[in-house]
């Protein structure tokens, strides 16, 4: 039997991005937020994701298709072909993340909070899983919902994190995405497209998690 995965609920609505339901469980919390975001337009990946590609080691271990390594880590896939909502978010540093930058990348967006149990469990693994593919064409930003900015920068270096963080105070990208458990996590294709979301923790850095990152940036 499958572990229950615990989520934090921050909203009721349904989640409408993906157009598939998800049990959800744990915890309540119903800060406000306004909807935005922009479709960006297609591009084409660049000669530095390539080269970066070809050029990285093969992983020893267990290798599982695209496909195969979405249906071990239960990710939910969309009914149709979609661009991720564009976004621009600021950083701890006073930088910004900007989505539609990362074209010709595979991007992971997860969505979390410091004082959200089950994020603070995945984050380690998604760090591995960063350090292992980062130079392979694979981007990861860890975007906080936390009401209090201030409270974000020391949290992510106390634990040595190296991939990117966005702040979303008023949860503006959060609501153009539908999110309304934390931690949740958008795969977004090299080409721009949604191709898959977890709502709750995932192991990150098992050899499907792995595989699914080496597939979808070749």
């Amino acid at each position: 039997m499958r572990a229950r995965r615990m989520v934090v609920v921050i909203g009721v609505a349904a989640l409408g991005t993906i157009g598939a339901g998800a049990a959800i469980v744990a915890g309540t919390r119903s800060p406000p937020g306004a909807a935005t975001g922009e479709v960006a337009p297609p591009a084409t990946r660049s000669p530095a994701a390539t080269a970066a590609v070809t050029t990285t080691p093969t992983r020893a271990g267990r290798v599982l298709s695209v496909s195969d390594a979405m249906k071990e880590l239960e990710l939910i896939r969309p009914t149709r072909l979609k661009l991720a909502d564009d976004f621009t978010v600021s950083t701890p540093e006073g930088k910004s993340f900007r989505l539609s930058a990362q074209r010709g990348k595979l991007v992971l967006v997860n969505f979390w909070a410091t004082w959200c149990p089950p994020c603070r469990e995945e984050m380690p693994a998604m760090e591995r899983l960063y350090r292992q593919h980062r130079d392979r064409g694979f981007v990861m930003v860890a975007v906080s919902l936390d009401a209090d900015p201030a409270v974000v920068r020391p949290f992510v270096a106390e634990r040595g994190f190296t991939f990117s963080v966005g702040l979303d105070p008023k949860m503006q990208v959060a609501n153009a995405y539908g999110v309304r458990a934390l931690p949740s996590s958008f795969v977004i294709d090299r080409s721009g497209n949604l191709a898959a979301l977890a709502i709750g923790p995932r192991t990150w850095d098992n050899e499907a998690s792995h595989s699914l990152v080496e597939g979808m940036t070749r």
